[in-house]
């Protein structure tokens, strides 16, 4: 009988899950909006609105993986820098676990930048030495250096402590205000310096770059101009600098009511979107990038390519 594998991530944003085969075919794929680091700034507390999205996603999730007959050992759902630093994290993990019967893991950033670097590797697997990974979450990015291959050496990672909403409420960002993101881009550059301690330049000048979560597939949607938001068709494709730094530039000019009604961003990004793109550029500005590959596989991808690996080797 075949086996079905799942991979679920609740980030700070939205919550994905992926279900495929043992060849990798994907059965299911699904993105949900949990906002789960919505308001949590200012107390360090998961507020109970977040919570009751969390509880319909993984109730909906549940019902996935019972109609895809995958059983609980293939099933692996992690959760990260919200439920890492919020003081309800744990009690939101036993509250889903009570509820649905999924056991969440709260991972470290270390492992959140390994299951991303396995997701999105595939996009650009052996067209250089080294490969740079960076995931643009809701509450942290990760930035991974790695050896381009099918198991790749992570060479340096780092967990920057702000995304795209939390960096938002902190440093007031839903609007553009120059002295308020030159304090983000003072933040990101302290965690990018510690990056850079651990490389050399020609492990740089040799590394493709990949972009993960909404940010990069939204701004190539933008460049493109497919009407719309579609992080389907988004994803793989290559955007130039010169292109993302002028997206960018109108985006930093826009008022939230603006970018409400773009139909690249729309009203609920439109609170965190400036943020969201004054921390992407100041990555790809510090990398020195020329062009970047924005990528809709990350953990969830990378956590069922390890599942199916485990059931090989136990084949052997």
């Amino acid at each position: 009988m075949t086996k079905n594998y799942a991979g679920i991530d609740l980030g700070s944003n939205s919550c994905k899950i992926i279900i495929c085969d043992e060849n990798k075919n994907n059965l299911c794929i699904k993105n949900t909006s949990t906002r789960l680091a919505e308001g949590m700034y200012k107390n360090n507390r998961i507020t109970d609105e977040a919570i009751e999205r969390c509880q319909k996603c993984f109730y909906d999730y549940r019902q996935l993986l019972d109609e895809h007959n995958v059983d609980s050992e293939n099933v692996r759902a992690i959760t990260t820098a919200a439920c890492r630093t919020a003081e309800n994290g744990a009690d939101l993990v036993k509250l889903i676990y009570a509820e649905s019967g999924i056991k969440l893991e709260i991972i470290n950033g270390k492992e959140e930048a390994e299951l991303n670097l396995k997701g999105a590797i595939e996009h650009v697997l052996n067209k250089s030495e080294y490969v740079v990974v960076f995931d643009l979450g809701g509450a942290s990015t990760e930035v991974t250096l790695a050896t381009n291959s099918k198991t790749p050496e992570i060479i340096s990672t780092v967990s920057i402590p702000w995304g795209a909403r939390n960096s938002s409420e902190a440093f007031n960002l839903v609007e553009y205000d120059e002295e308020r993101a030159n304090m983000l881009r003072k933040e990101v550059d302290a965690y990018m310096d510690e990056f850079f301690d651990k490389i050399g330049c020609s492990q740089i000048d040799n590394a493709v770059f990949v972009a993960t979560s909404s940010t990069p597939l939204r701004l190539a949607s933008m460049i493109n101009q497919f009407g719309q938001y579609d992080r389907d068709k988004a994803d793989g494709i290559i955007m130039e600098r010169e292109a993302m730094d002028k997206a960018i530039s109108s985006i930093l000019k826009a008022k939230r009511a603006t970018l409400a009604k773009n139909p690249y961003i729309g009203d609920k990004r439109s609170y965190i979107f400036i943020s969201a793109a004054v921390i992407f550029k100041q990555i790809y500005d510090r990398l020195g990038v020329d062009k970047i590959t924005a990528s809709l596989k990350s953990a969830k991808d990378g956590i069922v390519a390890d599942l199916i690996e485990r059931d090989k080797n136990k084949r052997g």
